[in-house]
């Protein structure tokens, strides 16, 4: 599909559009109501209209002003050619200062290790309903089964089962918004929390009111990942779609305060989601409640994927292993990535043991992401048009909401947060230690002016007495203009074993922060001897180099542009073809020379996380059996702090042996 297509595709409102969207979108934010309430009661001294009132008006009012103005209105406007999240953020911002770079850093870490707790604690809370059928049901071992049989699918794709994940949530949201109006009509006193004087009184008056903010956090966690989603069904899918969601959850929300107010000295002792139905209901809608649980946690683990593969494409990770299971655009398996979360996951589950406890731990970091998507915003919002006061105004909004939430969320370390805020940073110094460690590194390339070497090249083809190496040498660049080189390149052909070939390519990758974008240009700098290919790729495109060079030789052979005829004469009437090989430099550091203390801190970091990444060759998918590698000095301009000094005496112990 051409990508105007695509685009339109996604944009395009149709019923099957909007219900893929359920699917797709709001598995996390849709499985809140699961335990957001159970901790709101979790965390309160005592239970009161001021408690019930005040929380869910709490909760009305943040899904009103975080979820809908903030991300709904404003952020999911903030689209890369129509994919979103905090990767798609930095790539729009046009100065990509130092200080942009580590918010971005902070932002995907703390969304990367929200991604670990969300599958433990909706799949654990939905299995727990069991207990209200059978009380000494085995949970976190189901939960340990339903986790293990979800990762290990991953590699296969999940089109197999997407295709029911809209309808599966249509009917998940039309429960309930069903369950919830049955309660309301027993007590529509509960409405009175559409006045958000309940919330402030709550926050006010309540002992402790501002910590159960970070129960009420919980109804918002999975709007960022709403907005990472954006790319999938577009920006008006979402938006329309929302209207319904919002209406059902926000009824639900209501619901479960109705029976709360009735069941006052019950209320501590069960989930109020699942209090809330019909007894001849429960088995349907423990199932139902699970079937939602796993989609939640497809939606984050598949967004995992598509966080850290963006994240590569952008140097902010280190290369690893990108399997693309289906044919279904967009789709990416990392393994590596799938068995750390599964491991992660089983971990938490097992650690905390019921989800009561997740809850105490969840929420920490996603108030993170949330503040550092903000002040990108902040960035960004100038570039729109947007009236400076108007900017202010937003700005200065969201971030006071985010901070109280933070604040409230803070408490949560000693109870748990400590784990996704161990994990974020974790990911962080990752992100860190790659991103600047080749910062460093790029910063010591040299480049050359290939107008000096042109004759080299002819020569050294033309030179009979240096043997054939290959019929077609290729090398990847990162000169950005046409006539230059790095220096190394010229090292590695001419003084380092000199390379003699036909021809030589020269292949070079334009990162370009459009996702979709994809294609070539080729320059014949020396006719049918220094050909230089620019690749001009999107950071949603996967960087498969040598399929893409194959596919372009082609193109330059059915042109005339390039003949594939054997160098050897001895071939040439079996219909060989010409050979390619591929010559990989890996610049290393010296221990001649040495960085500043911190940039040498940086490096060895960016050393050690080297040993987790994919090598170029694989992460380029170069044909491994005809690639050569070579290492090349880093050389640093330095002033010798001293030179060793010529002696013409015969030091004593030479002199020791003549006598």
């Amino acid at each position: 599909m051409s990508k105007t297509k695509h685009d339109s595709a996604i944009q395009k409102i149709t019923l099957a559009g909007l219900i893929v969207t359920l699917g797709i979108v709001y598995g996390d934010i849709g499985t809140s109501p699961l335990y957001t309430m159970s901790a709101i009661l979790g965390g309160a001294k005592q239970i009161n209209e001021l408690l019930v009132l005040g929380g869910i008006s709490c909760i009305f009012w943040t899904l009103t002003l975080q979820t809908t103005i903030k991300y709904v209105i404003i952020t999911l406007r903030a689209d890369n050619h129509g994919e979103g999240g905090i990767f798609a953020l930095f790539a729009l911002l046009k100065k990509k200062t130092s200080t942009v770079a580590i918010l971005t850093m902070i932002g995907g870490s703390t969304l990367l290790a929200d991604g670990v707790i969300t599958p433990a604690i909706t799949v654990t809370t939905a299995v727990e309903g069991l207990r209200l059928i059978t009380p000494n049901v085995p949970v976190v071992p189901v939960v340990l089964l339903i986790l293990a049989v979800l990762f290990f699918v991953q590699q296969f794709g999940s089109n197999f089962v997407g295709t029911s994940f809209g309808p599966v949530m249509f009917i998940w949201f039309l429960t309930l918004g069903i369950l919830g109006v049955s309660q309301i009509v027993t007590m529509p006193h509960v409405l009175l929390a559409l006045n958000p004087a309940y919330a402030i009184e709550l926050l006010t008056e309540y002992p402790s009111g501002i910590l159960l903010l970070g129960a009420v956090f919980l109804c918002t966690t999975g709007a960022e990942a709403l907005y990472s989603d954006l790319g999938h069904c577009g920006i008006k899918n979402i938006q329309i779609s929302w209207i319904f969601v919002k209406v059902m959850l926000i009824l639900n929300y209501f619901g479960q305060g109705a029976w709360i107010l009735s069941h006052v000295g019950i209320a501590k002792s069960v989930n109020p989601f699942y209090a809330v139905m019909p007894s001849w209901f429960l088995i349907p809608g423990i199932i139902l409640a699970t079937a939602a649980a796993v989609i939640a946690s497809q939606a984050l683990i598949s967004g995992s994927y598509t966080l850290v593969s963006e994240s590569i494409s952008l140097s902010f990770w280190p290369k690893f292993k990108i399997a693309y299971p289906t044919n279904v655009k967009g789709q990416v398996y990392i393994p590596l990535v799938n068995w750390f979360l599964w491991l992660a996951c089983s971990f938490v589950v097992v650690f905390f043991g019921k989800s009561q406890n997740m809850e105490a731990a969840y929420g920490l970091s996603i108030t993170i992401t949330m503040i550092m998507t903000t002040m990108l915003l902040s960035s960004y919002l100038p570039r729109e048009g947007y009236m400076k006061v108007f900017r202010f105004v937003l700005i200065a909004m969201f971030i006071t909401i985010e901070t109280v939430f933070l604040i409230a969320n803070l408490h949560k370390f000693m109870y748990g947060g400590w784990f996704t805020i161990l994990l974020a940073l974790v990911f962080f110094t990752i992100m860190y230690g790659w991103y600047y460690g080749r910062k460093i590194k790029n910063r010591y390339i040299t480049f050359t002016s290939l107008r000096k070497h042109l004759d080299m090249f002819t020569d050294l083809k033309n030179d009979d007495s240096v043997p054939l190496l290959s019929g077609n040498l290729v090398y990847i660049t990162k000169a950005d203009h046409l006539m230059q080189i790095e220096s190394k390149i010229i090292y590695s052909i001419f003084r380092k074993n000199p390379k003699r070939a036909n021809t030589y390519f020269l292949l070079h990758i334009d990162n370009d922060d459009a996702p979709e974008t994809f294609e070539y240009h080729v320059n014949q700098i020396i006719p049918g001897t220094l050909i230089k290919i620019d690749f001009r790729l999107g950071f949603k495109i996967e960087r498969r180099i040598n399929l893409y060079f194959r596919q372009v030789i082609e193109d330059m052979v059915s042109k005339g542009e390039f003949s594939l005829e054997s160098p050897y004469e001895s071939l040439r009437k079996y219909n060989i073809t010409s050979n390619f090989l591929f010559v990989n430099l890996d610049r290393i550091m010296t221990e001649d020379y040495k960085l500043q203390p911190q940039e040498s801190f940086v490096m060895n970091l960016h050393n050690i996380i080297r040993h987790i990444s994919n090598t170029d060759v694989k992460a380029l998918g170069l044909d491994t059996s005809s690639v050569i590698e070579e290492k090349v000095p880093i050389l640093l301009q330095q002033a010798t702090p001293s030179r060793i000094t010529r002696s013409d005496k015969q030091f004593l112990h030479d002199k020791q042996i003549n006598d």
